[in-house]
């Protein structure tokens, strides 16, 4: 995700061609097409404005013969039905499960930043304990039917920080990733808001069991650093970890846990970190255009000090800067070899791959990797890319050739016909994508919100969450803004190809 306002500042510049090692490789159906032109898609994919079944209000375009209906709208005072307070905005990252008491359990992050002279959590009103209570983020669970109907919604983790996304484990838990360094031990972000008045580190992973009764306990040895999201392997037993350092290269990292989480339940700390790198090519500018289906070999490089506190006296503004703290991990691989990407965000895990968006990806090379980049760190209107976790071979599955055809991908998933579904998160219109396994670029949703209190656009509120139900019949997914909002949509996907 993008971090607040810094949504103002990207830049989409057009994807050229450029160098990378093109070594065939386990992708080339996916990618056949990916490189060259998009063609016009069927007629039966264009579309056309739906009614929203909640109020007979057009949020969405959608495929003929496609349905949805929104819920925990909070511009318009939803709320949680235990407890009663208002549903968080900023909806995010998003999984489902199956059980409970309806036919589909979310869990839904809220990328809620650090208000001005610090606040109790915004989670406040809940019994939960916080992990610190002058920390607004957290998560929310909802379980709902197929269509859309909350039946219960409680808070599930609070007193985090811009929990942006994360990723479904197979044992029945949602990990959620904090995308900021802040903490009361470094100054402040580039809101200029203080961070004096937090009482703990932030920056690491929190698993959400889906049934809540969450720990509040990070998994530092999993990093301190801007997390996106993450994927687990269930076969290598390994979490990947995408990071979305907005004006630095980000890496691409694997976590091995000291426990096995498929027999335990959960996911322990005290785990080795991994950065990813390119066989022979140490510091390869990934993030940079590349060729047609290029493929590297990668291997993995230790991060040594995975987690950081610096020095501070409580009560006043640290010394130590931001960005020091943004790359402290990613510097420690670079320092290996460690590759270089834009913005990493959406992972999902499919069949013996993980998928990865690179937001900024594809476009004419940064030359600058110290300081931070105003527009963030990348020229390209965005990357899709597959590590297949058997051979640890990674292939470029699409780049961008420009933002009429794919404009700054973030969340991913898949369907179960192995379809990709990408949300976009630009400043002009915003799509959900779907990315079949012949290559072909198509549109699935197109947002068409206008705000119930002034009535102007928000078509360039981003898309993001989105997770199907574990029947594949709806596709859950939020919008991510100040008003946050979740869809449930359904309707003939094997007709789209879906």
């Amino acid at each position: 995700m993008t971090e607040l306002d810094r949504r103002s500042v990207l830049k989409a510049g057009a994807a050229a061609a450029g160098g990378g090692l093109v070594l065939g490789g386990p992708f080339q159906g996916l990618v056949a097409q990916a490189a060259g032109a998009v063609g016009s898609a069927p007629d039966f994919r264009a579309l056309r404005a739906v009614p929203d079944q909640r109020d007979g209000k057009v949020r969405l375009f959608l495929p003929e013969g496609f349905s949805y209906r929104s819920f925990d709208d909070n511009e318009v005072g939803a709320t949680l039905t235990e407890g009663g307070a208002p549903v968080p905005g900023r909806h995010d990252g998003m999984g489902a499960f199956s059980g409970g008491g309806a036919d589909v359990t979310l869990v839904r992050n809220h990328e809620l930043p650090l208000p001005a002279g610090g606040n109790t959590s915004a989670f406040g009103t809940a019994v939960r304990t916080p992990y610190d209570a002058k920390a607004p983020g957290g998560t929310t669970t909802v379980e709902t039917s197929l269509q859309g109907e909350v039946l219960r919604s409680y808070i599930s983790l609070n007193g985090t920080l811009q929990n942006c996304s994360g990723g479904v484990m197979p044992w029945g838990s949602w990990m959620t990733c904090e995308e900021t360094v802040n903490g009361p031990d470094v100054a402040a972000d580039f809101t200029g808001i203080t961070n004096k008045f937090l009482q703990q580190r932030h920056g690491y992973v929190f698993e959400v069991p889906q049934g809540g009764g969450a720990g509040n306990s990070p998994i530092r040895s999993a990093g301190r650093f801007a997390h996106e999201s993450v994927a687990w392997d269930p076969q290598g037993k390994a979490l990947y970890l995408s990071e979305d350092n907005f004006g630095f290269p980000s890496g691409f990292y694997k976590y091995v846990p000291p426990n096995d989480p498929q027999a335990d339940g959960y996911l322990a700390d005290g785990g080795e970190l991994y950065m990813l790198a390119v066989k022979g090519a140490p510091n390869a500018n990934l993030a940079a255009a590349q060729q047609h289906r290029a493929t590297y070999q990668v291997e993995w490089k230790r991060i040594d000090e995975p987690d950081v506190a610096y020095p501070y006296t409580p009560g006043t503004d640290a010394t130590t800067l931001n960005d020091t703290a943004l790359v402290h991990v990613s510097s420690q691989g670079i320092a290996k070899g460690g590759a270089y990407f834009s913005r990493l965000e959406g992972t999902v895990y499919d069949g013996g791959t993980v998928f990865f968006t690179s937001t900024q990806g594809g476009g004419p090379a940064e030359t600058e990797f110290t300081t931070t980049v105003p527009g963030g760190f990348g020229n390209g209107s965005g990357q899709v890319w597959a590590l297949n976790t058997r051979s640890d071979t990674l292939q470029l599955v699409f780049e961008s050739p420009g933002p009429m055809t794919l404009d700054l991908p973030d969340n991913i998933t898949t369907s179960r016909r192995g379809t990709l579904v990408v949300c976009e998160d630009n400043v002009n219109d915003n799509f959900i994508r779907g990315l079949s396994r012949g290559g072909q670029l198509f549109d699935i949703a197109l947002n068409r919100l206008t705000s119930a209190i002034t009535g102007l656009s928000r078509s360039d509120d981003e898309f993001a969450g989105s997770t199907f139900s574990p029947d594949g019949h709806t596709l859950f997914v939020n919008i991510q803004a100040k008003s946050g909002m979740t869809f449930a949509i359904w309707g003939p996907w094997e007709r789209i190809g879906v």
